[in-house]
């Protein structure tokens, strides 16, 4: 099962793909972009062309668990996308991915322009990571 994941962001949207057996984190890239339907247009070329089973969009709760802006525009996203495909759509809480991919970026020496380049590729890969093991914990 190949599983996509979307970390969306008004200005940069991380994407990342599992292998196609749904064990690992592969393909990761950016999509930038300040408009919702030309961000919909690749991430809809993007499925087109690896063929996901599913999608996981990254939702962003406040730390106290409640709904804030950026979360109600990850729901808006992920409604605009069940409209475009047939893959399913979920919403899986993403707290502190942002954080932590900025770490694992400090951690490998990027900085700068290369870092904002990258930070939402990561927390992509670490949204389908939580994904994959939640997934991976409920077949064991």
């Amino acid at each position: 099962m190949r599983v996509m994941a979307i970390d969306y962001g008004d200005t940069r949207t991380g994407v990342a793909f599992s292998d196609p057996t749904g064990t690992l984190a592969g393909d990761s890239f950016v999509i930038k972009s300040h408009s919702l339907e030309r961000t919909l247009e690749h991430i809809c070329a993007a499925i087109a062309d690896k063929r996901p089973d599913v999608i996981v969009v990254g939702y962003p709760r406040n730390m106290n668990g409640t709904i804030g802006p950026r979360a109600e525009k990850s729901a808006m996203f992920a409604d605009s996308l069940r409209e475009k495909t047939d893959v399913p759509v979920i919403l899986r809480d993403e707290r502190l991915t942002t954080v932590d991919a900025h770490r694992i970026l400090t951690d490998v020496g990027k900085f700068g322009k290369k870092r904002k380049e990258a930070v939402d590729a990561v927390a992509a890969s670490l949204i389908l990571e939580n994904y994959l093991t939640e997934l991976k914990n409920k077949n064991e």
